[in-house]
């Protein structure tokens, strides 16, 4: 009988040992960061407050992934800003070599924009799509608002700049408009069905001049990872390490992409704080960090609490505060 031998695909990944490693983690780091670094396959949830050398353990362990023997291209870090991502990979460029630098990293938005101008024609859009800022968002608000003749003085009516912060938390909060204006603009319930008149051309507007807002780049992210199975498996068999930094600042939308993203692998770490969150007006929830346990069962939690910004003083008192308020 013929005997077949199994052999790896050559993108799989190559395990460099550790012995051959050119950066000594386990001394440079304290022991939950190190921890935190070589813990690779699965989900993680770290959990870091203010001062606890966050952003190191991240750099430490993009680097040690790229010393693994991971592509580079075959992991992705999340953050809030592109200064942020640009900033982690410059120190893990530094800390190791250039291949770090060809890791993908960004924000939920830029990374939702490279996707679309790939798979946006699944959803019938143009490649060539135009995106449209707060500000241009807002007119666009204003002229269908205008087209519908909703800005008479003779009715109290919200103005643009309203009806688009009720759109986009409608949006990124997964929320109807109706809860929304019940729960924060209540003196407008009486316009609810002309305020949903307004959305609905607003999204027809945009669909007819190939535009997205920023919130589009997420749902329309969310909506391809959901809806198109080859799409879905060709970025997650991609991206096979992801890092979320600043988690408990995420949104529903941005919670759903994570999921989509590591459906296929589960090789997760998000990073947050479970006592901070300053993005609420964006729609963000601490639920997804407080959640994420839940939502993957085979989840590691890892907490760094050894901090370097402040003392034991304060720390005991910022800690005594915290605790009453959750009380």
């Amino acid at each position: 009988m013929k005997r077949y031998e199994l052999k790896k695909r050559t993108d799989e990944l190559h395990i460099v040992h550790p012995q051959q490693f050119q950066i000594d983690y386990k001394n440079q780091l304290n022991p939950a960061q190190y921890e935190a670094v070589r813990s690779i396959e699965g989900p993680h949830l770290i959990i870091a407050g203010a001062g606890t050398g966050k952003t190191r353990t991240i750099v430490y362990r993009v680097a040690y992934l790229v010393e693994l023997g991971v592509r580079p291209e075959h992991i992705l870090l999340l953050t809030f800003t592109r200064r942020a991502s640009q900033a982690m990979l410059r120190r893990a460029s530094i800390l190791l070599d250039h291949r770090c630098e060809k890791v993908a990293g960004g924000t939920f938005h830029s990374f939702a924009n490279y996707v679309l101008r790939r798979h946006g024609t699944l959803l019938g859009y143009d490649r060539s799509f135009t995106i449209l800022d707060q500000g241009d968002a807002e007119d666009v608000v204003n002229l269908i608002r205008t087209r519908l003749k909703l800005d008479t003085k003779e009715r109290r009516f919200p103005r643009k700049q309203t009806l688009y912060d009720l759109y986009s938390r409608s949006v990124n909060t997964v929320t109807p408009v109706d809860k929304l204006l019940a729960a924060d603009y209540p003196h407008y319930l009486g316009q609810a069905d002309d305020i949903s008149a307004v959305f609905s051309s607003y999204i027809q507007y945009k669909i007819s001049h190939n535009l997205m807002d920023y919130d589009d780049l997420l749902l329309n992210l969310v909506r391809l990872l959901k809806e198109q199975e080859p799409v879905r498996a060709e970025i997650s068999g991609k991206y096979r390490y992801i890092m979320v930094d600043e988690y408990q600042d995420t949104n529903k939308l941005q919670s759903e992409i994570v999921k989509g993203l590591a459906y296929r692998h589960k090789n997760l770490m998000v990073v947050g704080d479970d006592s901070q969150s300053i993005y609420s007006f964006r729609g963000a929830t601490i639920r997804n960090i407080l959640e994420f346990p839940d939502e993957f069962t085979e989840c590691k939690v890892i907490k760094l609490e050894e901090n370097y910004r402040s003392t034991q003083a304060i720390l005991n008192v910022a800690n005594e505060i915290l605790k009453r308020a959750l009380d």
